[in-house]
């Protein structure tokens, strides 16, 4: 199974030793790790994962490997907007395009997990 996992983390330095240590982990015992999503504030989160990209997420991981058209159908949304907001996913790592122009989420789960603390 293909884990995701989504994080905030303000902490730039623990952010890259968490992906080094990820990558030395691969590298050590040859098998795909986790992949983490990590954001510097809720804020950046919550624009990158819009409502209308979480669900276009979850739509697209029940179909599998689909078209843009098809997926735009499926959604009720216009295919240039959907097209638009999967660009976006792609560039983050959330969508990835197949061998065969298809375009699909390459994770089995995506956990979202954070926490929201009060300043003391």
């Amino acid at each position: 199974m293909t884990t995701a996992k989504i994080r905030i983390q303000r902490d730039d330095d623990a952010t890259l030793t968490a992906a080094a240590d990820g990558f030395a982990a691969a590298w050590k015992t040859g098998q795909q790790q986790d992949h983490t999503f990590s954001f510097s504030s809720p804020e950046q989160l919550f624009t990158v994962l819009t409502p209308k990209r979480w669900t276009l997420i979850e739509t697209l991981q029940r179909l599998g490997p689909s078209t843009y058209r098809a997926l735009s159908s499926e959604l009720g949304r216009d295919v240039k907007r959907v097209h638009e907001d999967t660009v976006t996913l792609i560039e983050w790592g959330f969508v990835v395009v197949n061998g065969d122009g298809r375009i699909h989420v390459p994770y089995d789960l995506i956990n979202a997990d954070f926490d929201l603390r009060s300043v003391a």
